[in-house]
Protein backbone atom coordinates (compact mmCIF):
# COMPACT_ATOMS: atom_id res chain seq x y z
CA UNK A 1 0.00 0.00 0.00
CA UNK A 2 1.03 3.50 -1.04
CA UNK A 3 0.49 4.80 2.62
CA UNK A 4 2.54 1.99 4.39
CA UNK A 5 5.37 2.38 1.67
CA UNK A 6 5.31 6.63 2.04
CA UNK A 7 5.11 5.86 6.41
CA UNK A 8 8.44 3.29 5.74
CA UNK A 9 10.08 6.12 3.81
CA UNK A 10 9.52 8.32 6.50
CA UNK A 11 11.01 6.29 9.02
CA UNK A 12 14.06 5.77 7.39
CA UNK A 13 15.01 9.23 6.61
CA UNK A 14 14.92 9.90 10.76
CA UNK A 15 16.56 6.60 11.24
CA UNK A 16 19.81 8.46 11.98
CA UNK A 17 18.20 9.77 15.34
CA UNK A 18 18.04 7.93 18.66
CA UNK A 19 15.07 5.82 19.06
CA UNK A 20 11.25 7.61 20.57
CA UNK A 21 10.16 6.62 23.86
CA UNK A 22 7.85 3.70 23.38
CA UNK A 23 9.37 2.73 19.57
CA UNK A 24 10.27 -0.81 19.30
CA UNK A 25 12.67 -1.67 17.21
CA UNK A 26 11.60 -2.48 13.67
CA UNK A 27 13.00 -4.45 10.67
CA UNK A 28 12.14 -3.12 7.47
CA UNK A 29 11.67 -5.44 4.64
CA UNK A 30 10.77 -5.23 0.80
CA UNK A 31 6.56 -5.42 1.92
CA UNK A 32 7.16 -2.28 3.95
CA UNK A 33 8.25 -0.29 0.48
CA UNK A 34 5.30 -2.21 -1.50
CA UNK A 35 7.89 -4.25 -3.41
CA UNK A 36 7.19 -7.79 -4.63
CA UNK A 37 9.25 -10.86 -5.40
CA UNK A 38 13.09 -11.52 -5.11
CA UNK A 39 13.97 -7.37 -5.50
CA UNK A 40 17.81 -6.48 -5.30
CA UNK A 41 17.74 -2.78 -5.43
CA UNK A 42 15.14 -0.06 -6.38
CA UNK A 43 15.69 3.36 -6.97
CA UNK A 44 12.82 5.57 -5.99
CA UNK A 45 12.69 9.49 -7.79
CA UNK A 46 10.87 12.38 -6.06
CA UNK A 47 10.59 16.10 -6.25
CA UNK A 48 12.67 16.25 -3.14
CA UNK A 49 15.40 14.12 -3.93
CA UNK A 50 16.26 10.23 -4.59
CA UNK A 51 15.90 7.05 -2.34
CA UNK A 52 17.72 4.37 -2.68
CA UNK A 53 17.46 0.71 -0.97
CA UNK A 54 19.24 -1.99 -0.94
CA UNK A 55 18.13 -6.24 0.16
CA UNK A 56 18.85 -9.08 0.86
CA UNK A 57 17.78 -12.96 -0.59
CA UNK A 58 15.88 -12.95 2.32
CA UNK A 59 14.00 -9.53 1.84
CA UNK A 60 15.60 -7.89 4.32
CA UNK A 61 16.85 -3.84 3.73
CA UNK A 62 20.37 -3.55 4.32
CA UNK A 63 20.84 0.00 2.90
CA UNK A 64 18.78 2.85 2.58
CA UNK A 65 20.51 5.99 0.98
CA UNK A 66 18.32 9.69 0.87
CA UNK A 67 20.19 11.93 -1.75
CA UNK A 68 19.13 15.34 -1.43
CA UNK A 69 21.83 16.59 -3.97
CA UNK A 70 24.63 15.34 -5.73
CA UNK A 71 26.49 16.26 -2.77
CA UNK A 72 24.28 16.21 0.29
CA UNK A 73 23.14 12.69 1.40
CA UNK A 74 22.28 10.33 4.44
CA UNK A 75 23.23 6.44 4.41
CA UNK A 76 21.62 3.95 7.13
CA UNK A 77 23.46 0.04 6.67
CA UNK A 78 21.52 -2.50 8.44
CA UNK A 79 23.30 -5.89 9.44
CA UNK A 80 21.54 -8.75 10.83
CA UNK A 81 22.44 -11.75 12.77
CA UNK A 82 20.12 -15.05 12.59
CA UNK A 83 17.66 -13.23 11.31
CA UNK A 84 17.64 -10.37 14.26
CA UNK A 85 18.82 -6.68 13.55
CA UNK A 86 22.40 -6.66 15.00
CA UNK A 87 23.48 -3.06 14.25
CA UNK A 88 22.53 0.08 12.52
CA UNK A 89 24.98 2.42 11.30
CA UNK A 90 23.50 6.19 10.25
CA UNK A 91 26.29 7.93 8.07
CA UNK A 92 25.60 11.60 7.29
CA UNK A 93 27.86 13.02 3.66
CA UNK A 94 27.56 16.84 3.14
CA UNK A 95 29.57 18.59 0.32
CA UNK A 96 30.48 14.99 -0.57
CA UNK A 97 32.74 14.31 2.50
CA UNK A 98 31.63 12.43 5.63
CA UNK A 99 30.55 14.22 8.77
CA UNK A 100 31.27 12.04 11.74
CA UNK A 101 29.49 14.87 14.22
CA UNK A 102 25.92 13.82 12.99
CA UNK A 103 26.84 9.93 12.20
CA UNK A 104 26.05 7.48 14.97
CA UNK A 105 26.06 3.49 15.25
CA UNK A 106 23.03 1.38 17.09
CA UNK A 107 24.18 -1.87 18.55
CA UNK A 108 22.00 -4.52 19.35
CA UNK A 109 22.19 -7.55 21.71
CA UNK A 110 19.48 -10.07 22.65
CA UNK A 111 19.35 -12.14 25.79
CA UNK A 112 16.86 -15.16 25.97
CA UNK A 113 17.67 -16.38 28.58
CA UNK A 114 14.04 -16.12 30.42
CA UNK A 115 11.56 -13.79 28.63
CA UNK A 116 13.56 -11.57 25.69
CA UNK A 117 15.72 -8.48 26.23
CA UNK A 118 17.15 -6.71 23.70
CA UNK A 119 19.70 -4.29 24.57
CA UNK A 120 20.28 -1.50 22.23
CA UNK A 121 23.38 0.82 22.76
CA UNK A 122 24.69 3.95 20.68
CA UNK A 123 27.81 5.86 19.84
CA UNK A 124 28.69 8.49 18.33
CA UNK A 125 31.26 7.83 15.29
CA UNK A 126 33.34 9.52 17.57
CA UNK A 127 33.20 6.68 20.10
CA UNK A 128 30.94 8.93 22.67
CA UNK A 129 28.16 6.61 24.49
CA UNK A 130 24.57 8.37 23.28
CA UNK A 131 22.20 6.24 24.54
CA UNK A 132 21.30 2.99 26.07
CA UNK A 133 17.59 1.21 25.44
CA UNK A 134 16.67 -1.84 26.93
CA UNK A 135 13.59 -3.19 25.68
CA UNK A 136 11.99 -6.40 28.01
CA UNK A 137 9.13 -8.75 26.99
CA UNK A 138 6.94 -10.71 29.32
CA UNK A 139 6.26 -13.84 28.64
CA UNK A 140 3.45 -13.66 25.84
CA UNK A 141 5.97 -12.13 24.30
CA UNK A 142 4.40 -8.22 24.83
CA UNK A 143 6.69 -5.31 24.90
CA UNK A 144 6.22 -4.40 28.85
CA UNK A 145 8.97 -1.77 29.45
CA UNK A 146 11.89 0.11 27.66
CA UNK A 147 14.78 1.54 29.48
CA UNK A 148 16.83 4.07 28.46
CA UNK A 149 19.87 5.75 30.50
CA UNK A 150 22.09 8.37 29.40
CA UNK A 151 24.14 11.22 30.66
CA UNK A 152 20.92 12.63 31.89
CA UNK A 153 19.91 9.95 33.60
CA UNK A 154 17.29 7.00 33.34
CA UNK A 155 13.86 6.71 32.01
CA UNK A 156 11.76 3.84 32.24
CA UNK A 157 8.51 3.58 29.80
CA UNK A 158 5.95 1.13 30.69
CA UNK A 159 3.81 -0.58 28.64
CA UNK A 160 0.99 -1.76 30.08
CA UNK A 161 -1.82 -4.22 27.87
CA UNK A 162 -5.28 -5.02 29.20
CA UNK A 163 -7.85 -7.34 27.41
CA UNK A 164 -11.40 -6.05 28.31
CA UNK A 165 -14.73 -7.09 26.20
CA UNK A 166 -13.15 -7.84 22.94
CA UNK A 167 -11.02 -4.62 23.12
CA UNK A 168 -7.23 -4.40 23.21
CA UNK A 169 -5.48 -1.57 24.84
CA UNK A 170 -1.78 -1.07 25.08
CA UNK A 171 -0.58 1.86 27.36
CA UNK A 172 2.65 3.88 27.19
CA UNK A 173 3.47 5.48 30.43
CA UNK A 174 7.00 7.46 30.46
CA UNK A 175 7.67 7.38 34.12
CA UNK A 176 4.15 6.57 34.88
CA UNK A 177 2.93 9.97 33.55
CA UNK A 178 0.80 8.73 30.13
CA UNK A 179 2.45 9.12 26.73
CA UNK A 180 -0.15 6.72 24.51
CA UNK A 181 -2.56 4.51 24.21
CA UNK A 182 -3.84 1.91 21.29
CA UNK A 183 -6.65 0.26 21.50
CA UNK A 184 -8.10 -2.25 19.38
CA UNK A 185 -11.25 -4.00 18.64
CA UNK A 186 -13.19 -5.73 16.12
CA UNK A 187 -16.53 -4.20 14.49
CA UNK A 188 -18.85 -6.24 12.22
CA UNK A 189 -21.38 -3.83 10.20
CA UNK A 190 -24.43 -4.72 8.63
CA UNK A 191 -23.85 -6.49 5.74
CA UNK A 192 -20.13 -5.82 5.26
CA UNK A 193 -16.93 -7.56 6.05
CA UNK A 194 -15.38 -7.25 9.55
CA UNK A 195 -12.74 -4.44 10.28
CA UNK A 196 -10.58 -3.89 12.74
CA UNK A 197 -10.43 -0.39 14.33
CA UNK A 198 -7.05 0.95 16.40
CA UNK A 199 -7.87 4.08 18.06
CA UNK A 200 -4.59 5.65 19.36
CA UNK A 201 -4.44 8.66 21.92
CA UNK A 202 -1.26 10.90 22.14
CA UNK A 203 -0.41 13.13 25.26
CA UNK A 204 1.83 15.83 25.93
CA UNK A 205 3.03 15.86 30.08
CA UNK A 206 0.16 13.36 30.46
CA UNK A 207 -2.46 15.87 29.19
CA UNK A 208 -4.36 14.60 26.55
CA UNK A 209 -3.37 16.34 22.75
CA UNK A 210 -4.49 14.11 19.30
CA UNK A 211 -5.90 10.76 18.30
CA UNK A 212 -6.95 9.09 15.62
CA UNK A 213 -8.61 5.76 14.69
CA UNK A 214 -7.67 3.90 11.79
CA UNK A 215 -10.14 1.61 10.04
CA UNK A 216 -8.47 -2.11 8.89
CA UNK A 217 -10.40 -4.57 6.23
CA UNK A 218 -9.58 -7.78 6.91
CA UNK A 219 -6.74 -8.44 4.44
CA UNK A 220 -4.66 -5.39 6.39
CA UNK A 221 -5.75 -2.11 3.95
CA UNK A 222 -6.27 0.87 5.53
CA UNK A 223 -9.70 1.84 4.34
CA UNK A 224 -10.74 5.34 6.95
CA UNK A 225 -8.76 7.37 9.30
CA UNK A 226 -10.22 9.86 11.53
CA UNK A 227 -8.38 12.40 13.09
CA UNK A 228 -9.07 14.31 16.22
CA UNK A 229 -7.99 17.11 18.27
CA UNK A 230 -8.16 17.49 22.12
CA UNK A 231 -10.71 20.78 23.12
CA UNK A 232 -9.19 22.02 26.35
CA UNK A 233 -12.17 24.13 26.97
CA UNK A 234 -14.89 21.39 26.14
CA UNK A 235 -12.35 18.25 27.87
CA UNK A 236 -12.85 16.11 24.73
CA UNK A 237 -11.44 14.88 21.56
CA UNK A 238 -13.04 16.60 18.24
CA UNK A 239 -13.13 15.50 15.08
CA UNK A 240 -11.11 17.05 12.29
CA UNK A 241 -9.98 15.21 9.44
CA UNK A 242 -11.70 12.63 7.94
CA UNK A 243 -9.67 10.10 4.69
CA UNK A 244 -10.94 7.37 3.25
CA UNK A 245 -9.08 4.88 0.96
CA UNK A 246 -10.65 2.82 -1.98
CA UNK A 247 -8.13 -0.20 -3.95
CA UNK A 248 -8.16 -1.99 -6.92
CA UNK A 249 -8.53 -5.66 -7.24
CA UNK A 250 -4.18 -6.19 -6.81
CA UNK A 251 -4.51 -4.35 -3.63
CA UNK A 252 -3.20 -0.98 -4.64
CA UNK A 253 -4.21 2.31 -3.68
CA UNK A 254 -6.61 4.09 -5.99
CA UNK A 255 -8.25 6.90 -4.46
CA UNK A 256 -7.89 9.03 -1.20
CA UNK A 257 -10.22 11.22 0.04
CA UNK A 258 -10.16 13.84 2.75
CA UNK A 259 -12.62 15.53 4.21
CA UNK A 260 -12.09 18.59 6.60
CA UNK A 261 -15.74 20.90 7.85
CA UNK A 262 -17.25 21.34 3.81
CA UNK A 263 -13.87 21.08 2.05
CA UNK A 264 -12.99 17.91 0.47
CA UNK A 265 -9.59 16.80 -1.35
CA UNK A 266 -9.89 13.85 -3.90
CA UNK A 267 -6.18 12.22 -4.85
CA UNK A 268 -6.62 9.58 -7.90
CA UNK A 269 -3.60 7.01 -8.07
CA UNK A 270 -2.39 5.91 -11.72
CA UNK A 271 0.38 3.02 -11.81
CA UNK A 272 2.86 1.91 -14.14
CA UNK A 273 3.95 -1.74 -13.69
CA UNK A 274 7.44 -2.90 -14.62
CA UNK A 275 8.28 -5.41 -17.62
CA UNK A 276 9.48 -8.52 -15.44
CA UNK A 277 5.84 -9.13 -14.17
CA UNK A 278 6.49 -9.59 -10.80
CA UNK A 279 3.61 -7.15 -9.70
CA UNK A 280 5.99 -3.85 -8.70
CA UNK A 281 4.86 -0.63 -10.13
CA UNK A 282 7.86 2.08 -11.70
CA UNK A 283 5.73 4.96 -12.16
CA UNK A 284 2.90 6.61 -9.67
CA UNK A 285 0.65 9.42 -10.78
CA UNK A 286 -0.81 11.33 -8.31
CA UNK A 287 -3.99 13.52 -10.02
CA UNK A 288 -5.17 16.33 -9.99
CA UNK A 289 -1.80 17.53 -8.97
CA UNK A 290 0.17 15.22 -11.90
CA UNK A 291 2.94 14.76 -9.24
CA UNK A 292 4.57 11.39 -9.64
CA UNK A 293 7.20 9.04 -8.07
CA UNK A 294 9.11 6.73 -10.26
CA UNK A 295 11.02 3.44 -8.88
CA UNK A 296 13.94 1.58 -11.23
CA UNK A 297 13.78 -2.02 -9.76
CA UNK A 298 16.86 -4.81 -9.64
CA UNK A 299 16.15 -8.39 -9.31
CA UNK A 300 18.08 -11.14 -8.39
CA UNK A 301 19.10 -13.26 -10.74
CA UNK A 302 16.73 -17.15 -10.18
CA UNK A 303 18.69 -19.36 -8.56
CA UNK A 304 19.64 -22.78 -10.91
CA UNK A 305 17.88 -25.98 -9.55
CA UNK A 306 20.32 -28.94 -9.36
CA UNK A 307 19.01 -32.31 -10.54
CA UNK A 308 19.67 -35.30 -8.50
Amino acid sequence: MIKKYLQTLFLVLIASGSNAQGQEIQIFTLADFDLKENVKFCLVSTDYGKEEYDFNKKGFLTKAVTRYNDTDYDVVYYKYKAGELAEKRSESYRNNEFDPSTSIAHFYQIDSTDNIKIQERIFSYDKEFLDEYVYEYDESGDLSSIRRTNNDGTDVTQVEHKKFKGEYTVTYLLNDVPLKTVRTSTQKPKNRPEQKIVLTKEFIKGEADYAFEEVFSVDGHLMAQQEFEYNITAKKFEPTVRTTYTYDENGMLITEIAKSGVETVKKEYIYQYDKADKGNWIKQIVTPDNTYTTRKITYYAPELKVEE
